[in-house]
Formats: structure tokens, C-alpha cells, sequence
């Protein structure tokens, strides 16, 4: 509806007359900041290379850009391939964007080879934006457990549900009674960075070995070359992945000159009940907390040897955490006997790298991954566009490079608490804001409203990504 409307203000607000006819107003004005970085890392045009075969006629549109939007309009909170017009109407900010249709017809043509592709293009785009994190800033930062450093890399490894309210295809009844997909992904603990995902159906079983191998191959293709072979690649997961063949998986690679290691939840059986029992107390020590102090009411002892492990790879340890529940803690009839809460571990780690009490507390640090899932779902994994399965699959794919976008943003591009800000503060701060558009000295200009308090860091950020050195070519 046009025209001016009148809005009377209350108490000490003052009267305000509303039109829509104003000019040279952009909002997501941040979000500017995830386009140009997806250039700057060579993300646009790597996307552009590999989707050139399904570049849609008539339109103009470069394929590349079309994905490249849509990824930037989930990292900007976007739920919908409509979200789009939010980019697309503020042509003088973002350019030409793709109408909705011809973006829905770039994914219906994603089939599992192009989906390769668009992985493969999302490697290059990190591949550089690593090395500007090591050129511009300290690197990749370390995850850090029990007061100090993990040293390498630490993929988190998890699956989740994500309720479907109309029949989609390949969606099931899930184990918690719901309907909808059963996704697994892999977050690097270190950057929060997306690195792989698949997306599954909600019957798919938590603890499929298969499904595990498959994510986690995917995800060290997605870590470059010179990280890949002679830094320490750390694997968790909660026991969904203690399965022998991915532990034995896990271990294998490194005859292929990729050190990885893991840290997997265990079942508690009753042979482990057994072993626990035990235990004399003069081995249980203190845990520790993230900080490195002591953890309240928890003790950490080492239960290797005590426990059959037949079938594991050589060298695997078995860890146990007893504490205090908390109040309302659900316990399993052996924790109630005993009145703590026991939690068991793997790890091949071996024993000159590590005490229990620190591969407990490192291990521990895996539930962030929850986290990743919580802010990936509002970053695109959250809702499914279509009823088609592999349409989807490529939107869990653009959904994982936006949520690339943001933690490429945070690593390169800001300081302070922004540098460890989730994308709802993100957002709020940064990407809505809204700015007016001038032009003047042949140069458009982007004017962020003076009293806004996150000014400074967002124009410090578009000064750094300027900055940035580029890919060649």
C-alpha cells in the first residue's frame, strides 16, 4: 500500500510519519560484506567454472553468482529461495540477482555429479582463504581443552533431525517420533567452518559406519593439501561413531600420509559396568574443566587393559568419567546403582601425548558441535526447500558455504567479540544494518548511519577485506 501514514507516538516517542517512497536506502547493507568476500576468495568464480554447463539461457545470469547469492542470502538469515529478493531489489548495492525462478532451475539441475563439483569449488574458496588467514592474520586458531592447546585440526562429526511438515521426497519417520531428514555433517571445531554433510533420510541410522566414512572422506577433501598431509587431524563423535569399521577407517588413512586420530563416545555395556566396578579409587583423578581447572564432583581413571577391545585398532584406550548428576540428569539403572553419572571414551591417542584427565576434557569439548547444528540451521539446513531429494542436497551444500561465509568473515574480517559472535549477533550488528547510497566523485558510496554502535567494526571490516591478497587469475 502506498502513501504516508501517521503514527502517534507514546510517552516520550516521538510522532512519526510513515511512507514507502524513499530513495538511496539499502538494508542488509552487511551483507555486501559476504558478497564481496565470496569474490575475494575465489568462491563466485570457482562456482562459475564448475557450473558453466548449466548456465540458464535467456536470462544472462552467470550460474556462479546465482549460487553464489543464494549462499550469501543464508548466511544473511534467509529461509527461502524467495528470500532472494531481498538482494535482488537493491540492485545498486548488490547488482543483477537471479529471479526465483531461474534460481530454482540452477538447483533442479544439481545432480550428484554437479554436487561433486560445487564441493570441490568450495575447497578451492578455502584453500585461499587459509592462506590469507596465514598471510593477514595468526592462521587457523587452535581448539583448546583443559587450559591449553589442541594441537592440528579437530572435526566434529554428528547428525541431527530436521522435521518436515509436508512429504518430501526421501523424508521418514525419524527414532524420536518425528518426520522429516536425518542429515550428518562435520563442523571444524577450529573456525566453526562447515566441511561436509549429507543429507539422509529420517529412518537413517545414527551409527551407520557407511555414512560416517562418507562425511568424514568429504571433509578432509575439504581441508587443503598442505594442512591435510603433516598437521594432526583429530576426529570426534559422540558413540554413533565407535563403530569398528570407521574407527579402523579413521586409522588407515594414515598410510595415505593423513595423521588423523580419534575420540568417539562408547556405550556403556556390561562388561564396561563390570570393569568400572573394579577400578580400585586410588586411580580415579580429578577432571578437568575447559579452563584447566579442577571439575566439582568428577573424576576421570584410565580403564585400558581392563576392557575387552578385541577388534579395535592396535593402540585404542578406554576412558571413563564419573560425576555427580545434575539435577534432572537422566540415568541408566547402573548410574543409578552407583549414584554418579559415567561417561566412557576411545581414543587412540596415544599415551606419551596425553593424560586421561586430558583426552577426557578434550573429548568433552565435542558437544559444540551442537552449537554449529543450532546456528546451521538457521543458516539453511533448517527447513528444505523442495520435494525433491536432490534439490535439497544442494541446498544443504550452499547452506554449508554460507555458514563458510560467516566463520571466513569472523576469522579474517573482524576482531573482538565479533570474532566469536554466532550469526544471530552477526546479523543483529553487522549484516541488517541499514545504510543510505550516494554517489558523488564518480564513486558509489555506501553511508552507514553514524550513531550505529557497530560502525566502526563494519567499515574496519570492508577496509580488511580490500586488504585481503587475491587468488590469481
Amino acid at each position: 500500500m502506498e502513501g504516508t501514514f501517521y503514527v502517534q507516538g507514546i510517552g516520550s516517542r516521538p510522532k512519526l510519519h510513515v511512507c514507502t517512497d524513499g530513495a538511496g536506502v539499502v538494508g542488509h547493507a552487511g551483507a555486501r560484506l559476504l558478497a564481496d568476500l565470496a569474490d575475494g576468495i575465489g568462491l563466485t568464480s570457482s562456482y562459475s567454472t564448475v557450473l558453466s554447463p548449466l548456465r540458464p539461457r535467456g536470462t544472462g545470469h552467470d550460474p556462479g553468482r546465482i549460487a553464489t547469492d543464494l549462499a550469501v542470502m543464508l548466511a544473511d538469515g534467509g529461509e527461502a529461495i524467495a528470500d532472494l529478493a531481498v538482494l535482488r531489489d537493491q540492485g545498486e548495492v548488490f547488482g543483477p540477482v537471479a529471479s526465483t525462478p531461474t534460481a530454482w532451475r540452477l538447483l533442479a539441475a544439481v545432480d550428484e555429479r554437479v554436487l561433486d563439483r560445487l564441493r570441490s569449488a568450495r575447497a578451492q574458496a578455502r584453500e585461499m582463504a587459509w592462506l590469507q588467514a596465514f598471510e593477514t592474520r595468526s592462521g587457523i586458531p587452535a581448539v583448546k581443552a583443559g587450559g591449553r592447546e589442541v594441537p592440528g585440526l579437530v572435526l566434529d562429526i554428528d547428525a541431527t533431525l530436521i522435521t518436515c511438515h509436508s512429504e518430501k521426497d526421501q523424508a521418514a519417520p525419524t527414532y524420536k517420533g518425528g518426520f522429516g531428514f536425518h542429515p550428518l555433517l562435520c563442523f571444524l571445531a577450529n573456525t566453526g567452518e562447515g566441511m561436509s554433510g549429507r543429507l539422509r533420510p529420517g529412518n537413517a541410522g545414527a551409527n551407520t559406519a557407511a555414512d560416517h566414512i562418507a562425511v568424514l572422506d568429504d571433509a578432509l577433501a575439504q581441508i587443503p593439501d598442505a594442512h591435510r598431509h603433516g598437521t594432526d587431524i583429530l576426529v570426534r563423535t559422540d558413540s554413533a561413531g565407535s563403530a569398528k569399521s570407521f574407527l579402523t577407517h579413521v586409522r588407515e588413512l594414515r598410510a595415505r600420509g593423513v595423521r588423523t586420530f580419534f575420540s568417539v563416545g562408547y556405550a556403556i555395556t556390561e562388561p564396561v559396568r563390570r570393569a568400572i566396578r573394579a577400578l580400585p579409587e586410588q586411580v580415579w583423578h580429578s577432571a578437568l574443566d575447559q579452563d584447566g581447572t579442577l571439575r566439582e564432583s568428577a573424576e576421570v581413571a584410565e580403564l585400558t587393559g581392563m576392557a575387552d577391545l578385541a577388534g579395535y585398532p592396535a593402540g585404542t584406550r578406554i576412558i571413563v568419567r564419573r560425576e555427580r548428576p545434575h539435577p534432572g540428569a537422566q540415568l541408566s539403572l547402573f548410574d543409578q546403582d552407583e549414584g554418579l553419572r559415567h561417561q566412557v571414551i576411545l581414543t587412540d591417542t596415544p599415551f606419551t601425548s596425553g593424560s586421561a584427565q586430558f583426552l577426557e576434557v578434550r573429548h568433552r569439548g565435542h558437544a559444540t558441535v551442537e552449537d554449529h547444528i543450532r546456528c546451521g540451521k538457521t543458516t539453511g539446513f533448517g527447513r528444505f526447500p523442495s520435494r525433491r531429494f536432490p534439490l535439497n542436497a544442494a541446498w544443504l551444500e550452499l547452506s554449508l558455504a554460507a555458514i563458510d561465509l560467516l566463520a571466513w568473515t569472523r576469522v579474517l574480517l573482524l576482531d573482538g567479540e565479533l570474532a566469536a559472535a554466532e550469526p544471530k549477533k552477526l546479523r543483529y550488528r553487522i549484516l541488517h544494518v541499514a545504510a543510505r547510497v550516494t554517489r558523488g566523485g564518480r564513486r558509489l558510496r555506501l553511508r552507514i548511519s553514524a550513531t550505529w554502535p557497530w560502525r566502526h567494526e563494519l567499515a574496519a571490516a570492508f577496509h580488511r577485506l580490500a586488504a585481503l591478497p587475491r587468488p590469481a587469475g
